[in-house]
């Protein structure tokens, strides 16, 4: 139970991984009238969680608690997948936050990887299983995006959590077939995510970093 409690106090809004400040190109989104409601906020975030960043996050995430796996080679891999520069900025970010905290928590230096390869190494040493690590990992980026939604649309608290349930069934599907899924069956085709994500950088006014 222990190990179970520090993965839900590691992937929890309030570790300090900055997660509030990103919004995965979403903010774009909303502010260019394709995500208005709660219903186009789940499809969105379904979307990036089916076809996006979410299982190739999850899938190296997985791949690198393998303990002979080389996390160095997963954390290259994990940089040449973003599909731009934010998204970039957004894994390196929040995963050296991770990295030094988790590290500083456990006495040890941790190298500063893309985030779901923070996870992976930290995750290593607490003897869950891979499917309930992923799942954690994606409820915990699902509950970003939306809670990013709630700030920015006209969407109350409770809408809010209305969309990530619903979208619990996808996140469960996901992790288990993550678990098992090698680096060789990564590939994605949330192109109107990755768009946003560069359409981000141009807003003249913006809440959020990505």
């Amino acid at each position: 139970m222990t190990a179970f409690l520090s993965l839900v106090q590691w992937l929890s809004p309030a570790f300090p991984t900055g997660a509030f400040a990103y919004s995965h190109g979403l903010e774009a989104a909303m502010a260019g009238g394709g995500v208005t409601d709660a219903m186009t906020l789940r499809d969105w975030v379904a979307g990036v969680l089916r076809h996006g960043a979410g299982r190739t996050d999850a899938i190296l995430l997985a791949r690198g608690m393998d303990p002979d796996a080389d996390l160095d080679a997963l954390a290259d891999l994990a940089r040449a997948l973003a599909g731009s520069a934010e998204r970039l900025r957004e894994t390196v970010e929040q995963g050296a936050a991770f990295a030094a905290t988790t590290g500083a928590l456990a006495g040890v230096e941790h190298p500063a990887r893309p985030l779901p390869l923070a996870v992976a190494q930290a995750a290593r040493g607490l003897g869950l299983p891979a499917p309930q690590v992923c799942a954690v990992y994606l409820q915990a980026f699902a509950g970003t995006l939306v809670l990013a939604g709630v700030r920015f649309l006209p969407l109350g608290q409770t809408e809010g959590q209305r969309v990530l349930a619903a979208l619990h069934p996808l996140i469960g599907a996901l992790a288990d077939e993550a678990a098992t899924a090698p680096a060789g069956a990564i590939g994605g085709l949330a192109f109107g995510a990755e768009i946003a994500a560069m359409a981000h950088e141009t807003l003249d006014v913006r809440i959020f970093r990505t």
